[in-house]
């Protein structure tokens, strides 16, 4: 058995959304699953909808989500150049060559459209009018520099069939098929051309793309007999679905939200994660687990274990999962993840930040949640006497009066502001008081934040706030109280 060589063929014309990234990721993980090969080849022969740093940004894009081809434009390997762009000579020869066989032929046709294949956009595709030019016809045209394209000669009865892993055998009549441009007039090759070329002398087995690709392949398979080369395995992956907010299903774009690798990582969604929840996509792992590693991905990858169903991305998954990887994470790993979340902190919550970062992880399912989350330790937030009140607790706006009152001056005497300290002293209030903890909590929670739930609770937020800032704000909020009571 040939050793297993899978490529991912991205055009340069814009990000890596999660349909390529999920393409990406199954084809690495299937090569190292049987210990192949995994190529990164730059597919840029569509110049007018070139992206100059798209390539960069593609390479990058890998790279975070520990997706590291064996070969490609910048890690080497011996079947290159692998950016299309610079095989021009390469495809030349081919077409030519397919022109020899009798399988191709040169179209004389006018041509002014940029693409080319104008043409075959009309209603029933190219009249096949140079298909049965006489040789003189064509030499003279040649002579006379008469600019042509080359096209596949298709047959024009009979079909064809080829095998996909996920779909089965899959036929189409060949009257159904035009006579495709294989090398345009200015040289450039058409992608039905130039990636059946590259994936043979690149050594491509395995060919793992979308389901669009179906139709076209049966061109693709003729191209390799016509050449008298082995074809490689097909594998067209359903394509990756979203939710509507009305409940209805089309595939993933952009008013579903966030789609590209990038995006979800600027909402602070981990790589790891995206990466662990794109490989869910489609493809099952037989088992219940659900969190894995990309050495675990990579030992457990099987063609049979994916599903020719699409799938739907489910933000609310993904939130879980990400949440599951922040509790997973040590305090430090996690501050460190969240740094540039947490936009510029004042000097006293800088120096907790890992302390802040083991309160937040439990809570938040992604890192852009943290702002939210801290906005209260970070300003001063209105307050509403009507939050005071809590039922279940017994606390008022009035009897939350003397538990401030009470609490500021305990709190006034603690000169060691640590966690424990604060834990001891307020917990002695409380047994002193004969209230319960909640009542006095309560009121020092909205006293402290002006909100109802933060992440930690009274006593954390006492520490990251610090002495001064807390006994402020308690005696801000006890003013506010006072007011209230005597407007009323």
């Amino acid at each position: 058995m040939n050793k297993v060589r899978t490529r991912f063929a991205p055009s340069p014309t814009g990000y890596m959304h999660i349909g390529n990234l999920r393409t990406a990721l199954y084809a690495y993980l299937f090569a190292k699953s049987q210990h192949g090969d995994f190529i990164l080849r730059i597919e840029d022969t569509d110049r007018a909808r070139y992206v100059p740093d798209a390539v960069e940004f593609i390479e990058k894009t890998l790279a975070a989500a520990k997706i590291i081809p064996d070969e490609g434009p910048h890690h080497g390997g011996n079947f290159g150049p692998y950016v299309q762009s610079e095989r021009m000579e390469i495809y030349k020869a081919y077409a030519e060559k397919l022109v020899e066989l009798g399988y191709a032929y040169r179209c004389f046709c006018n041509h002014d459209d940029d693409s080319n294949e104008g043409d075959e956009k009309k209603f029933g595709g190219y009249d096949r009018t140079c298909r049965h030019l006489e040789r003189e016809e064509i030499e003279a045209n040649l002579v006379a520099r008469k600019p042509y394209v080359i096209r596949q000669k298709m047959p024009l009865t009979g079909e064809t069939t080829f095998y996909d892993v996920l779909h089965g055998n899959i036929t189409i009549s060949n009257s159904e098929l035009e006579d495709q441009i294989l090398l345009k007039s200015d040289g450039m090759p058409t992608y039905n051309f130039a990636n059946v070329i590259d994936d043979h002398l690149m050594g491509v087995t395995h060919i793992i793309r979308g389901t669009e690709f179906i139709t076209s392949t049966p061109k693709h398979v003729l191209l390799y007999e016509n050449f008298g080369w082995e074809i490689p395995t097909f594998i067209h992956l359903a394509p990756v679905m979203g939710k509507s907010d009305d409940g209805t299903i089309s595939k993933l774009s952009k008013r579903h939200g966030a789609t590209s690798f990038n995006d979800l990582v600027e909402m602070g969604y981990l790589p790891e994660v995206i990466t662990n929840y794109v490989a869910l996509l489609g493809w099952s792992p037989k088992t219940n687990q659900e969190i894995f590693s990309m050495d675990e991905l990579i030992e457990k990858f099987s063609l049979d274990g994916l599903s020719k169903s699409p799938a739907v991305f489910d933000y609310n998954k993904l939130d879980w999962m990400s949440g599951e990887y922040f509790k997973a994470m040590s305090d430090e790993d996690f501050a460190q993840a969240a740094e540039k979340f947490f936009g510029t902190l004042n000097e006293n919550l800088a120096s907790k930040k890992i302390y802040l970062g083991s309160l937040l992880k439990p809570r938040i399912s992604k890192l852009s949640d943290i702002h939210a989350q801290i906005k209260f330790l970070q300003e001063r937030l209105p307050l509403d006497a009507e939050l005071f009140t809590n039922k279940r607790n017994k606390v008022t706006a009035e009897n939350s009066v003397g538990i401030l009152t009470d609490a500021i001056k305990v709190l006034e005497k603690i000169s060691d502001w640590t966690v424990d300290e604060l834990h001891e002293k307020i917990t002695a209030f409380v047994t002193e008081s004969g209230l319960k903890m909640g009542t006095i909590m309560w009121a020092l929670r909205i006293a402290l934040s002006g909100q109802k739930v933060t992440p930690g609770g009274v006593i954390e937020i006492l520490y990251l706030l610090g002495k001064k800032e807390s006994l402020e704000r308690l005696n801000a909020a006890l003013k506010f109280l006072g007011d209230i009571a005597k407007k009323n």
